[in-house]
């Protein structure tokens, strides 16, 4: 193995064209270059200057490896570089995935702030649900993903991930316009299980949606009409008057032509979490961190005190 230093001191000779400039450049007796020179030959095992009485000159083997340190050299001081700039909270980059309805609110709202404050780190954005992005989590192909989890669908993280709670989020029951239950603030589900209704894929073990299994504990089975895991088609839906539907709160925020009630009976809600890797040593992490937890917590204030 080559030594980075001896390469140096023999790329400054090329450029110098003599011992005594090199010196001079790096700061070196004209002594310490040539032994150093001396050296490098020996770990090469050919000779890479010619000696004469008053001069000095590269060989062909010189020649060619003082132009590879150049690009070896030039290397290490771009990876050295980006070292330095990953080890600063102000640069380098973020890698987020995130769960789609948190990219309607929640997500905007911390990277806006965390964007203005920290300009220089590259934002690297992934939407789609915790249990697709958590093999990159695990890794290291994303830094932090912000996941949700159903009391009623509950999973632990795989080992070296950790979860930190943000706040939690209520499901809402969501009706066309005019519905007769719209008028009221609280609905059992019960009340609607004639209804058709639009609901999500569904996971965990049997594979059934929140609403499947909060509708177990009402005793009855709804008679569902579509599956989406994108809430502006099941809100379009809803406003068609094709169906009713179970959506969590940030699912909702801005819609229109829908009318909003409260589960009465059993709480349903979704747990927002941040998932991490504790020993990820991007700095990065703890500050956009303290921007989520800032977002989570103008949100949770934002909801309706009786849903919180």
């Amino acid at each position: 193995m080559l030594c980075t230093n001896r390469l140096r001191i023999l790329l400054e000779v090329f450029r110098a064209g003599s011992i005594a400039g090199a010196a001079r450049t790096l700061r070196l007796s004209p002594s310490a270059v040539s032994h150093q020179l001396s050296k490098l030959e020996e770990e090469a095992g050919v000779g890479l200057v010619e000696r004469g009485a008053q001069s000095l000159r590269l060989t062909t083997a010189g020649r060619r490896l003082a132009l590879r340190a150049q690009e070896v050299l030039f290397l290490l001081e771009t990876a050295e570089k980006d070292l330095l700039a990953q080890a600063r909270a102000d640069a380098g980059q973020l890698r987020i995935g995130f769960f789609a309805s948190a990219g309607y609110r929640l997500l905007p709202l911390a990277l806006s702030r965390f964007a203005a404050r920290y300009p220089g780190i590259e934002l690297d954005l992934q939407e789609g649900q915790p249990h697709e992005l958590l093999p990159g989590l695990e890794r290291g192909d994303i830094d932090l993903l912000v996941v949700f989890e159903h009391p009623l669908d509950p999973w632990q993280p795989p080992e070296g991930v950790e979860v930190t709670h943000l706040f939690d989020e209520p499901q809402l029951l969501v009706v066309p316009a005019g519905h007769p239950v719209g008028r009221r603030g609280q609905v059992r589900l019960a009340e609607l299980a004639d209804e058709p209704w639009i609901t999500t894929f569904g996971t965990g073990s049997p594979v059934l949606s929140v609403l499947e299994r909060a509708s177990a504990l009402e005793g009855f089975t709804p008679r569902i009409r579509c599956r989406s895991d994108h809430y502006e088609v099941t809100l379009g839906l809803v406003r068609a008057g094709l169906g009713v539907a179970l959506v969590p709160s940030l699912g909702v925020h801005g819609a229109t032509g829908v009318e909003l009630c409260r589960v009465a009976g059993h709480r349903l809600y979704r747990r927002i979490g941040v998932a991490l890797r504790p020993a990820n040593p991007n700095p990065a992490l703890r500050s956009f961190t303290a921007y989520l937890g800032s977002a989570s917590a103008q949100i949770r204030a934002s909801l309706d005190p009786g849903l919180r």
